[in-house]
């Protein structure tokens, strides 16, 4: 069943339209992406069934594609266009981070790293590169690791911040355990890069650790 062949007020689109995002359910704005459902089953079943399946939105977004196209209503073109509006979300995101809004506030450095350390099976170690201002040189992706642990290399952070001729840095790993709480491992390597950067006068200013829709700040918790 099309979404056009809805009652007009059970159109997911035509509410958004009027009444705007916020004014839909999570099954309603994904029953938009999908735009159609199948015999038997409207978009808006659909979509109930693979946020049921997944949990919400994050265990969808980061479900493989083969689980993703075993769902009533879904296919490869279903599931490249909950891909692309992730991957706008995040360079959204980046774009923000560049003019140095996101740097600037906590909270929009952390969906930031949410978005883009999200759904990985492995343990990423990424780097936030600043300028004196704080604003977004490059955030690059510098080691990947397995499903509980990576090996990061003071030296080439160093390196890198040094290529950049950065002022500042913000160090962020994920946790695919989905617990965000640091390890001491977590915390012996935060000091090791710590004492690495202060010899080239590159301040860190917060170490974030990531695991699905979690986070935990060093700066918060005082460990810097």
């Amino acid at each position: 069943m099309a979404i056009k062949d809805w009652p007009a007020s059970e159109r997911p689109r035509e509410r958004l339209l009027a009444q705007g995002p916020a004014a839909l359910s999570d099954a309603e704005l994904l029953a938009v992406l999908l735009g159609n459902g199948m015999r038997g089953a409207s978009a808006l079943d659909c979509a109930r069934c693979a946020l049921q399946k997944f949990g919400g939105f994050s265990g969808l977004l980061a479900a493989p594609p083969a689980a993703v196209d075993g769902l009533p209503g879904w296919g490869g073109a279903s599931y490249a266009r909950l891909q692309a509006v992730l991957e706008i979300g995040k360079r959204l995101l980046h774009e923000e981070a560049r003019r140095g809004d996101v740097v600037d506030s906590p909270e929009r450095v952390r969906r930031y790293l949410a978005l883009a350390l999200r759904g990985r099976d492995h343990e990423i170690f990424a780097v936030l590169f600043l300028d004196a201002q704080h604003r977004l040189i490059a955030c690059e992706e510098m080691f990947r690791g397995t499903l509980t642990q990576t090996s990061v290399y003071p030296r080439e952070v160093v390196k890198q911040a040094l290529r950049h001729n950065c002022a500042a840095v913000i160090l962020a790993h994920n946790h695919p355990s989905g617990v965000a709480e640091p390890s001491r491992a977590d915390e012996s390597l935060t000091r090791a890069l710590h004492n690495a950067l202060q010899l080239v006068d590159v301040r860190i200013l917060d170490h974030i650790v990531v695991a699905g829709n979690k986070s935990v700040s060093f700066a918060e918790r005082g460990l810097l």
